[in-house]
Order: C-alpha cells, then sequence, then structure tokens
C-alpha cells in the first residue's frame, strides 16, 4: 500500500505506478536468461512512466527476502535523514576486528563503503541511528515488512526484515525520481553514490546484495535503475547462489535481461 506522504509529494503517474502489486507483463520466456546460467531467480522491471511492471518468474518475485546488502540504499538514507551521519564522505570506523574481506577492514565513508559493500562500516551507521529512530523511518519509507526486530545491526542481514523484489523496484524508483518522504539532500546524495557505469547514453545505478543463509542456498541480490533519454526504469533481481562461483553473475545477469527489454 502506498503511503500518504509519498503520493503526496510525487506525480500523479508515479502514483499509480506504486499502487497495488498488479502485473502488467509476464516474461516467462526470459526464465532461459537464468537457465543459460543454471540458476533460479526471479525479475522485475518497472517502467516509471508508464507504471508498468514486467516480471520474469513472478511467484519469486513478490516473495521476499531479507535485502542483506541492498538495505545499504536505504541505511544511507535514514543516516542522512535523521543526523546520524552528516554526509556520504563523513568517515565512519569499521571497528578494528579482522573481516571476511580485507577490503572491509578500513574506516571509510558511506561513498566508498557502499562501493565495496563495506558491512561492519554500515552496522556503524545502523547503531547511530538506533533501534527506534530505524523503526520510525522503515515505516515512513513503507520498506518491505518495516520489521527491524531487537537487534539494529544485524537485521537486514539475517531477518526479521524482508523485502520482495516487486517491492524493491519500487523503492528504487522512488528514489529515482526524488520521491521518497525523504529531503531533497538526502535522496540526491544517495543517487550520486549509488553510480555504476555509463554506456550508450544510459547511466546506471545499483547495489548488490548477498545473503548467507546456513541451511539453504544464499539469495542474490541486485537492484537498481537505468535512466536514458529522460526515461527511468527500476529493476531487481534476485538469485539462488549454490557456491560463491555465482556470486558474479548478478550484475551480468541484469544487465542481459535489461537488453532482453530494451532498457539497456
Amino acid at each position: 500500500m502506498v503511503s500518504k506522504s509519498l503520493c503526496a509529494g510525487a506525480a500523479a503517474f508515479l502514483c499509480l505506478a506504486f499502487a497495488g502489486s498488479a502485473v502488467a507483463e509476464e516474461r516467462a520466456d526470459l526464465g532461459r536468461i537464468f537457465d543459460a546460467d543454471g540458476v533460479r531467480g526471479s525479475f522485475v522491471l518497472l517502467d516509471v512512466a508508464k507504471g508498468e511492471l514486467t516480471t520474469v518468474n513472478v511467484a519469486r518475485a513478490e516473495r521476499r527476502y531479507p535485502p542483506a546488502s541492498t538495505f545499504k540504499i536505504a541505511n544511507s538514507l535514514i543516516a542522512l535523514e535523521t543526523g546520524a551521519v552528516a554526509d556520504v564522505d563523513e568517515v565512519l570506523p569499521y571497528g578494528g576486528k579482522p573481516q571476511p574481506f580485507t577490503q572491509w577492514e578500513k574506516d571509510m565513508s558511506m561513498r566508498d563503503a557502499i562501493r565495496v559493500s563495506n558491512v561492519p562500516v554500515y552496522q556503524e551507521v545502523a547503531r547511530r541511528i538506533g533501534l527506534e529512530r530505524m523503526k520510525e523511518m522503515l515505516a515512513k519509507l513503507d520498506y518491505g515488512n518495516r520489521d527491524p526486530g531487537t537487534v539494529v545491526d544485524r537485521f537486514w542481514l539475517d531477518g526479521p526484515l524482508e523485502i520482495s523484489a516487486v517491492e524493491e523496484a519500487r523503492f528504487v524508483a522512488a528514489l529515482a525520481t526524488n520521491t521518497l518522504p525523504l529531503s531533497d539532500r538526502s535522496q540526491e546524495m544517495v543517487r550520486d553514490i549509488l553510480l555504476m557505469e555509463e554506456m550508450d547514453g544510459a547511466k546506471l545505478y545499483g547495489k548488490t546484495g548477498w545473503l548467507f543463509r546456513d541451511d539453504e542456498v544464499d539469495i542474490g541480490w541486485f537492484v537498481g535503475w537505468v535512466e536514458r533519454e529522460g526515461k527511468i526504469f527500476s529493476f531487481a533481481l534476485n538469485i539462488d547462489m549454490k557456491d560463491k562461483e555465482q556470486v558474479g553473475l548478478r550484475v551480468p545477469l541484469a544487465k542481459k535481461l535489461l537488453g532482453e527489454l530494451g532498457v539497456l
């Protein structure tokens, strides 16, 4: 359901794009893109101007999972909006403990941390925000099931916070169009640090995520949007990852699907 605050600040076509959960088109034929790499997954594309959703594997696209590091998008926005972090270039401590990836063993800004998906830095961000403000902001953003549980620096990694690919696509569409119920400053800063590359007149913005699950296969996320010729297309992909080699499939798979759909 769309929050009143979002609709109040958005153009009519954007409110229509966010209303309900109807799918304009199911592209089962594009399941071959996943099949070619031997993975199971789903993909959602939202044409913001038309308010139309296109999905691959709609049942999975509507299923909620913990967002893993795609939550760094919302975490950054909330940190800026609440003043927990001054700006995207404020250097934040990682804590000094050994990390699974050496690039995380460094104090860094959110601008740098989001690029290497630095978990300990963003855990520090969440602790600065605090659980009560986090609850309030998740509700304000209507983010997934809105539930941060009781552990402020783990809820996006272990749950209980969950979000679907459809909801992810709508959330980043609102960010891309500056229509979240947040300040222009917060949204502009986060859009800036999400720009990944420019190609053939298009800009690709996005964030990956890797959900570790002890008793099940891991889940890989890639969410974002493409800007081309004044149009915005938001997207969300998630896949089952049976081994570490499949981590590298997230972005290429999304690019293939975006290409098939005429966006890239």
